[in-house]
């Protein structure tokens, strides 16, 4: 049986499969988005499908900055907070 990928949430670091993982990506150009197919080039991090794991981390966003090896700006992160709570509400 071949083996599914695994990564770790950046916020509360629990592994899990790939596919169970919201990915956000740095581009090469240096924008950081939301990647719903998580096949865009790029730095990526990932973030649980749950809205407190996504809250808490967009607070400070200071993980995630770390795993993108970026630090982010406001708007940015409100931008990041609207697609990816936009998102997980579409799943429910």
């Amino acid at each position: 049986m071949k083996k599914k990928p695994q990564r770790s949430c950046v916020s509360c670091r629990t592994v899990r499969e790939k596919n169970e993982l919201l990915r956000v990506v740095l581009t090469p150009e240096g924008e950081v988005a939301y990647d719903p197919t998580g096949k865009l080039s790029g730095r990526g991090a990932y973030l649980c499908r749950n809205e407190e794991c996504i809250t808490m981390e967009l607070k400070k966003a200071a993980k995630l900055s770390k795993g993108l090896k970026k630090p982010l700006t406001e708007e940015e992160i409100k931008a990041l907070a609207q697609s990816l709570l936009g998102s997980i509400k579409e799943e429910q």
